[in-house]
């Protein structure tokens, strides 16, 4: 019988389709490019981990040294009328200001702008002399006294060597970029020692929106970051929170009262942080020698004049707080000092961060406000620590909200309630 001559031949009806699609050369490339990417996705992935693992390295002694400092120019525990609550802070000022100036002029500050530049304008490119300098610089100026916090730094030195690990990789400029915010989160994971805390941070504060395509990277950076300090340091909570709860519904309005104190706190804050800092910045440059010098002299006179808690990040004494170990009127004059001592630390360049700071601002006066309205209505039943808490997560949700006005041209909202969360989670997540 002859076989119709459209019918198919014996050989192409065994042949598969996909032996002629891989003799195609558009395919085969197709195929050998999607596997390449996939390769390089893994590997972005791995070196997350190993980023997040270098950069607690750095936090752990970054901290050390902090806390070495500290016992060395100050003591174990600073003490009221002690002149070396004067001397080494006005010191170290010179030092610190004469490396910034000289050595180190991309320190100056907290180090978030400077890592949301690199991020936006160059590629993700930031020296490795800058993880160096905000290593030194920071680490003498916190413990020496300047009311200021370690955070935000950690976040620059993480994002720091980052970005030196994937030049010496030579990795795509594209790659490169996105090293950059996966580099802050692990550094900043290590000195919060709360991971999920650092991410949301360095989303919100950072990179400002959320993309899939570097949410993996930095989740990795971060628990990696944590995973090293808590090997070293321990995993025990920065603050003992007490118990907390409410018993009456009415007990909100107390609350509603903090918010409203805590929000005009902070604006002052802010307004005096941004009507002193372009004006100095605008004297002449050997004034930035001496700018240092005058914030540390007042912040060592707050200390010798009976209180010595503002000086430093100050977490001990937030925990303190907590515990009812102020009165409500001591805890008022240490919010306002420490709104007065950060002002001066931040507007004259001296690195180091505001989140600290704005902690302990808050904590103290959550406990000012909550005793004092238990002082006349007893019937309330919140404790000191719960006020302080809430407290804390005012005045960081008011630092998010000031933050965003420095945004870059593009950026859009996202996490704007998690500010009370994070001051819980910080708090019960904290370092050893």
């Amino acid at each position: 019988m002859t076989r119709a001559p459209d019918s198919p031949s014996p050989k192409s009806i065994l042949e598969s389709p996909e032996e002629d699609d891989a003799s195609d050369p558009k395919i085969t490339n197709r195929y050998w490019f999607s596997l390449n990417n996939t390769r390089e996705e893994w590997f972005f992935l791995l070196l997350a981990v190993f980023i997040g693992v270098f950069s607690a390295l750095a936090v752990v002694c970054f901290r050390l040294a902090i806390d070495w400092t500290k016992i060395w120019l100050l003591g174990p525990v600073p003490e009221p009328y002690g002149w070396r609550l004067i001397a080494a802070p006005a010191v170290t000022s010179l030092v610190v200001a004469f490396l910034v100036i000289h050595v180190f002029p991309l320190v100056r500050g907290s180090g978030v702008n400077q890592t949301k530049a690199a991020l936006y304008i160059y590629n993700g490119y930031i020296p490795f002399r800058t993880a160096v300098g905000k290593f030194i610089t920071a680490a003498l100026a916190i413990g020496s006294g300047q009311s200021l916090g370690p955070e935000d730094p950690a976040l620059q030195i993480g994002a720091s060597l980052a970005s030196v690990l994937g030049r010496r990789l030579d990795l795509s400029r594209e790659r490169l970029r996105l090293l950059a915010p996966v580099g802050a989160a692990a550094g900043l994971a290590a000195a919060f020692n709360a991971p999920i805390s650092a991410v949301l941070f360095v989303i919100e504060e950072v990179i400002g929106r959320w993309s899939a395509g570097i949410l993996g990277s930095v989740v990795l950076s971060a628990v990696s970051s944590v995973v090293v300090v808590r090997w070293f340091l321990g995993a025990e909570p920065l603050f003992r929170i007490p118990a907390v709860g409410l018993v009456q519904p009415a007990e909100l309005l107390a609350y509603a009262t903090l918010g409203i104190v805590g929000a005009f706190a902070a604006v002052v804050f802010a307004k005096a942080i941004a009507y002193l800092r372009p004006r100095l910045r605008a004297w002449p440059r050997w004034t930035r020698y001496f700018q240092p010098l005058l914030a540390a002299v007042v912040i060592g006179l707050i200390g010798f004049l009976g209180a010595p808690q503002v000086m430093g990040a100050g977490y001990e004494y937030i925990d303190q707080a907590m515990h009812d170990q102020f009165t409500w009127k001591m805890l008022a004059l240490l919010a306002v000092l420490k709104i007065v001592a950060t002002t001066l630390s931040f507007v004259t360049g001296t690195p180091g961060g505001m989140f600290a700071p704005t902690l302990f601002i808050g904590a103290m006066l959550g406990g000012a406000i909550g005793g004092l309205e238990r002082h006349f209505y007893p019937a309330l039943t919140g404790s000191t620590g719960t006020y302080a808490l809430v407290g804390m997560g005012v005045l960081s949700q008011r630092q998010l909200l000031s933050a965003g006005r420095r945004r870059p041209s593009g950026w859009r909202p996202q996490l704007r309630p998690y500010g009370c969360w994070l001051a819980w989670r910080t708090s019960v997540r904290g370092r050893g």
